[in-house]
């Protein structure tokens, strides 16, 4: 087995590289199994909102931290990849939730910053990082600006402007990457890669998004897909039981993933 320093190193390796990082999110073992056994797939990301929707919570930490640890442990011990998990805001303290992630097996995280007040999130990333510190490993944290996804009708400049303002703060409290989601145009990544850093700035793909070939022409670290892999997931399942009522057949060419 892969010890969880390399794992953590090669993640950020990942991160920091000029190629692009794609990451296919997954919510439990099989769909972990199914990505990881891609030759392309390089690591694994948990989705929060997948894995809450799994066992029949809302998005938000809204299910136990318990069953949140437990689901992404089980993903971690599945692979050798090296794993990072969506942590939302840190279930009330980062820094512990961060400890009980590394206890199994987990290398790197995104937070979420929820748009409080800037010194209570740069609090949160400083706790990450040294939960990390504390357990001797290198955590690759992926600190989330929910600057774009609380945006409102706010001018595009100052939206801009805060993200920007918040991710420099974040790597200067450790982060390793700023993941801005939101559905971003090509200026507007631009000046986030402009302002933050090159390989520096991540990404959410969501239907419309800027290609990842031009991503990565821009300078962005990595791309992920949160809630939209299971949706897609899904949306297959819900048709495929419409054909079924309507006297279909199951589609040729089914493979045994499960």
């Amino acid at each position: 087995m892969t010890s969880i320093q390399t794992k953590a190193d090669e993640l950020l390796r990942l991160h920091t590289s000029p190629e692009l990082l794609s990451v296919v999110n997954v919510w439990d073992v099989i769909s972990a199994r199914a990505v990881a056994d891609i030759p392309e797939t390089t690591a694994l990301a948990t989705a929060s909102h997948s894995i809450a929707a799994l066992y029949g919570y809302e998005d938000g930490e809204n299910i136990p931290v318990e069953l949140m640890i437990d689901m992404i442990g089980r993903i971690a011990g599945s692979t050798d990849l090296p794993v990072s998990a969506d942590l939302e805001a840190g279930y009330g303290n980062a820094g512990e939730t961060t400890r009980r992630a590394i206890g199994v097996g987990i290398v790197g995280a995104n937070l979420e910053d929820q748009m409080k007040p800037l010194d209570e999130a740069v609090a949160a990333v400083k706790a990450v990082v040294a939960a990390g510190r504390a357990e001797n490993v290198n955590f690759v944290l992926n600190a989330r600006t929910d600057a774009f996804v609380k945006a409102g009708d706010r001018p595009v400049d100052d939206v801009v402007a805060d993200a920007i303002e918040r991710g420099r703060a974040f790597l200067d409290a450790g982060a390793a990457c700023v993941f801005v989601p939101g559905k971003l145009d090509l200026t507007t990544v631009e000046r986030l890669v402009e302002g933050i850093g090159q390989y520096r700035v991540s990404v959410i793909g969501v239907p419309g998004s800027l290609a990842p070939a031009t991503l990565e022409k821009l300078g962005v670290a990595r791309i992920s897909y949160g809630p939209w892999t299971q949706r897609v997931a899904l949306t297959a399942l819900a048709d495929l039981a419409i054909d079924l009522y309507a006297n279909g057949e199951l589609p040729g060419g089914t493979r045994p993933l499960n």
